[in-house]
Formats: C-alpha cells, sequence, structure tokens
C-alpha cells in the first residue's frame, strides 16, 4: 500500500526534474537568441554605418570635385579675362610705338626738307 504512493511520489519528483530541466533549456535557447539577434544588431549597425559613410564620403567627394570644378572654371575664367586685358594694353602700347615711330619719321622728313 505504502508501495504505490512512493512511486507515484518518485514518478512527480521526476517529471518536475524534468520540467525544470526543460524550463532551463529554454531559457538558455531565449538567452542564446537574444545573444545572437544583439549580435546580429550590430553586425548589421555596423555594415549600415560603413554603408552610410561610404555614401557620405562619395558624396562628399562629388561636392569637393563639382566646388573645385567652379573654382577652377571661375579661376580660368578670370585669368582668361586678365590675359586679355592684358593682351589689349600690349596691342595699346604697340600701337601708341608704331604711332610714335611714325611721327619721329614725319619729323625727321620735315627736317630733311
Amino acid at each position: 500500500m505504502f508501495l504505490p504512493f512512493i512511486e507515484r511520489e518518485r514518478e512527480r519528483k521526476t517529471e518536475r526534474e524534468r520540467e525544470r530541466e526543460r524550463e532551463r533549456e529554454r531559457e538558455r535557447d531565449r538567452q542564446t537568441d537574444s545573444q545572437t539577434d544583439r549580435q546580429t544588431d550590430r553586425q548589421t549597425d555596423r555594415h549600415t554605418d560603413r554603408q552610410t559613410d561610404r555614401q557620405t564620403d562619395r558624396q562628399t567627394d562629388r561636392q569637393t570635385d563639382r566646388q573645385t570644378n567652379r573654382q577652377t572654371d571661375t579661376q580660368r575664367l578670370i585669368k582668361t579675362e586678365g590675359e586679355r586685358q592684358r593682351e589689349r594694353e600690349r596691342e595699346r602700347e604697340r600701337e601708341r610705338e608704331r604711332r610714335e615711330r611714325e611721327r619721329e619719321r614725319e619729323r625727321e622728313r620735315e627736317r630733311e626738307r
């Protein structure tokens, strides 16, 4: 009579132990899943950060290139305009010298007469 009771208690105890073990296993799985999720999130964040950094770098490079090109174009235009102005001044100077030589020749002719 006492033996079936003890046997049932042992079975209950064994079943409770199994249930605890299953619960511990589920908890380990949850922790592992959580850790894996965090690790995946960090990897994804790093990947996204690197992508964003590369994209930002490319945009910055393009902006810098455009700005540099505009500055270079402006400098080229300014230089070209400056060169044109200097050329006009040289041309005027040559014209002045030519006229001066022409006047000198005229004076020489006048003196000879």
